[in-house]
């Protein structure tokens, strides 16, 4: 069955079969595009991929850290953001070398043997090193191959690595938490420390006074020794004297023994010598026993103010000695006092008796002579002792008095210890302040955070974004309304001899490829919401911009081929390549760019994305193809003038050739 519409460079008519492959063209390059390349991501188990895992697993705290066995398991597993995964085959350097050569993987992962080492190369004692893995193309995968086994690969690093770097940080985290408790304790001891120095440099500043007063006692001890050493000095001459009175007196008594015998009476001079004799034995008694007294003090205070031992047992034998001789002349001055008492009782006894009597007293008084110069010898000595133990005193005195010195810089030197150490104490209960604390959820809260600390939400892991079915889309209606024009005729043939108005003419070309073209338009739209299913709504305008720019893009083509002829279908070809180049990445150059947002191309693409997105330009979109519609129909209708004017050649090149 033919139509009366005219055919492209042939008179034959245009029949169903042709409209219908016309109709078709636009929705199977939609149906093929949209189905190869919408979406790729759900599909990614149409591609192969081997792993190679060279990894050696290292040891840390007694446990077997094996990342690169984790790796591989989080690649075949995959990832919860990507909708599918890879077909992965664990292999070997060889068989992956041969299948990617072959044809067999289109990407090859290796896993190097440092790679567990690297990674844990955080560790304290370790030198930081990044972990890397290997991806292998073939030099012919597909475009978007590389793109796909590098997202797939990057997710699973990426995951990987998060962990790692969550488990450190929980450490760190931790860490710190340990840090200041031990800080605080620090500080709690450096407290307690500076109170000691404190109470140390308040001890030594008392010891410091008393080492002054002490010096000043064994100054006092000096002089009073040294005192003592002379008086017992003027002591033991006394003593001396007292000893020479009595050898005087006992030899006195002697003699009055025998002149009582030889005469019978008792000389006055020896009774008197007598009494004078009891009265000095009494005073050496009392002053022997002062002595003893005293020298018996300086032995009980030797201990305390001497060190030399052998010093103080000689002072303590001397006191022992002096105390004797104290007992002794007290036992003399009774024997004189005795003897004087006798001289006047028995002066009229029997001068025989009385002569023995008395040189009984005389033995007694040469005694107390020999006793009384042991006395004076053992004061001599304690005298000698006092001495001694006045210069040890001195020099005690001197020692005690360098150790006072000492002991004022010690309390100097302890209280700046005290100081310091009170600082010290401060600065760790701030630095103990400073220090954050958590608990484990805390940080390991933290540690997620921040081990991955910006997320971008909103953005897609389908490899095309949202503008890839209005690019599409796009595409198949204008190379739709290119073999609409390749079957049909853009400018009748019968203008030139048509009555009707050139835009009637270009009217009637034009109404079939509109007709065509909206037809397209719904069917693309329909293979899409089959691909992508859309809510009503949004397939409801998408469905009447695809209608729009069915119609548009005839009209457009139909301009493109009636002014410029075989040209015209290859500027349209042009036009389509111009809006693939420019419509799948933003990085083409600024020129094409500029030139591609002039095309009719151009606003189809801006309406369809506004009617699926948020994106805005829906009234843009419209009218542009409006303004390009009735621009390529003035277009048309000119051409169409155009043809309608006859040149001579023309004419006589269609005039018969006479006979």
């Amino acid at each position: 069955m033919t139509l009366h519409i005219e055919r492209a460079r042939s008179r034959r008519p245009i029949t169903w079969l042709t409209l219908i492959g016309v109709l078709l063209l636009p929705v199977l390059i939609g149906g093929i595009l949209v189905a190869a390349l919408y979406n790729p991501a759900e599909r990614l188990d149409n591609m192969s991929a081997a792993i190679v895992n060279e990894d050696d697993p290292v040891t840390i705290d007694d446990q077997l850290v094996p990342l690169g066995r984790q790796l591989t398991a989080g690649l075949v597993e995959g990832s919860d953001e990507i909708a599918s995964n890879l077909d992965w085959t664990i292999s070997n350097a060889e068989d992956a070398a041969a299948g990617l050569a072959d044809g067999t993987y289109q990407a090859v992962v290796t896993i190097p043997a440092n790679f567990s080492a690297a990674a844990t190369s955080t560790a304290p004692g370790g030198t930081p090193e990044q972990a890397t893995i290997e991806v292998a193309t073939p030099p012919d995968s597909k475009v978007v191959d590389d793109a796909i086994t590098a997202q797939v690969t990057s997710a699973a690093a990426s995951i990987l690595g998060q962990q790692l770097s969550q488990v450190y940080l929980e450490n760190v985290f931790l860490g710190f938490t340990t840090l200041g408790d031990q800080l605080g304790e620090a500080a709690s001891g450096a407290h307690r420390l500076a109170d000691g120095a404190t109470a140390a440099a308040d001890g030594a500043t008392a010891l410091a006074g008393g080492t002054a007063q002490l010096s000043e006692g064994a100054s006092g001890i000096a002089g009073g020794a040294n005192q003592l050493g002379s008086g017992l000095d003027t002591i033991a001459a006394g003593i001396r004297s007292a000893s020479s009175g009595a050898t005087q007196l006992a030899d006195g008594v002697y003699g009055g023994a025998n002149t009582i015998e030889a005469d019978g009476i008792v000389p006055q001079q020896i009774t008197d010598l007598a009494r004078q004799s009891a009265d000095a034995t009494a005073g050496a008694a009392a002053l022997s026993g002062a002595v003893a007294a005293d020298v018996g003090a300086l032995a009980a205070q030797c201990s305390a103010v001497s060190t030399d031992t052998a010093f103080c047992d000689s002072l303590a034998a001397a006191a022992a000695d002096a105390s004797t001789a104290a007992q002794t002349a007290g036992g003399a001055a009774q024997a004189a006092g005795g003897t004087s008492f006798a001289l006047d009782q028995f002066a009229a006894a029997a001068p025989a008796e009385f002569a023995a009597r008395f040189r009984t007293i005389a033995d007694n008084v040469g005694a107390l002579a020999g006793g009384l110069d042991q006395l004076a010898g053992g004061t001599e000595q304690s005298a000698t002792g006092a001495r001694q133990l006045g210069s040890g005193a001195t020099q005690l005195a001197g020692g005690i008095d360098e150790a006072g010195v000492g002991a004022t810089t010690l309390a100097d030197g302890v209280a700046q210890l005290a100081s310091g150490t009170t600082t010290l104490a401060d600065g760790l209960d701030q630095a103990s302040t400073a220090l954050p604390s958590y608990t484990d959820a805390d940080a390991t809260s933290l540690a997620t955070v921040v081990a991955d600390p910006v997320a971008a939400d909103g953005v897609g892991s389908t490899l095309f974004g949202a503008s890839a079915v209005p690019l599409l889309a796009t595409l198949a209606l204008w190379f739709g309304g290119l073999g609409t024009f390749v079957a049909l005729q853009a400018a009748s043939r019968r203008a030139l001899t048509s009555r009707a108005p050139s835009a009637l003419l270009a009217l009637r070309g034009l109404a079939p490829a509109a007709a065509l073209g909206a037809v397209q338009g719904l069917l693309v739209a329909g293979v899409v919401q089959l691909a992508a299913s859309y809510d009503w709504g949004q397939w409801s305008l998408f469905a009447a911009m695809c209608v729009l720019a069915g119609v548009a893009f005839a009209t457009v083509n139909q301009a493109l081929v009636a002014v410029f002829g075989g040209a015209g279908r290859w500027l349209a070809a042009l036009v389509g390549v111009l809006a693939v180049a420019t419509g799948v990445v933003s990085t083409v150059p600024g020129v094409l760019s500029e030139v591609a947002s002039l095309l009719p191309t151009a606003p189809a693409y801006t309406g369809m994305l506004a009617a699926l997105t948020d994106a805005e330009g829906l009234g843009a979109g419209i009218a542009g193809l409006l303004i390009w519609s009735l621009l390529a129909f003035i277009a048309t209708t000119l051409a169409v003038a155009r043809r309608r004017v006859a040149r001579s050649r023309d004419l006589l090149a269609a005039s018969p050739v006479p006979a």
